[in-house]
């Protein structure tokens, strides 16, 4: 009898966790909101036939030196991407929403201080957030800031060097660009 029911007991845990477990890509049972990505990591599910998995990105720019000065502000290029859902374009640096939602972003801006740095985070084409290194001196200098902000279908959220100002990277990615889907709305 006891081998009996811990038979049952295993067949009856192995059929929920069956389930419960979705195969990456696919939603689960589960009402937790949760799917697998591609590459085995959980991830936020957006309410939106286009949006199958959380929407993120993490980039830098990771050139080799400065960037800048422009006689006009001029939209950061991030060349090297950690991790994208697909909405962040690699070759303009433009991330473009989904879905209607709050989404928070992040960025670093890195500088040699014997030159001005100024950093703006812009939303559809509006200053949202910016940072600003002044000269000081000749020291590597780093500036992050941040925001959530709520974004609509098609909104478009990207980072812009403001005029006469520089902005340095290398191989250490000092200076990063970074946003993600918080929750649909």
């Amino acid at each position: 009898m006891k081998i009996s029911v811990a038979a049952l007991t295993f067949f009856f845990l192995s059929l929920h966790a069956a389930e419960t477990t979705a195969q990456p890509g696919e939603v689960s049972d589960r009402d937790d909101g949760i799917v697998q990505s591609p590459g085995g990591q959980d991830c936020c599910v957006a309410e939106s036939k286009n949006c199958k998995f959380g929407v993120a990105f993490g980039a830098s720019i990771s050139t080799g030196g400065n960037i800048g000065p422009f006689n006009t502000g001029t939209i950061l290029v991030y060349k090297k991407v950690y991790f994208n859902t697909g909405s962040f374009n690699r070759g303009t640096g433009i991330f473009t929403a989904p879905v209607k939602g709050a989404y928070y972003f992040s960025f670093s801006g890195h500088n040699l201080s014997s030159k001005p740095m100024s950093l703006q985070l812009m939303k559809n084409g509006q200053q949202m957030v910016t940072v600003v290194n002044h000269v000081a001196g000749n020291r590597y200098e780093t500036a992050t800031n941040g925001m959530t902000l709520q974004l609509e279908v098609g909104d478009q959220v990207y980072m812009r060097l403001y005029e006469n100002t520089w902005i340095f990277d290398n191989s250490n990615d000092h200076s990063t660009f970074i946003g993600h889907l918080l929750f649909p709305l």
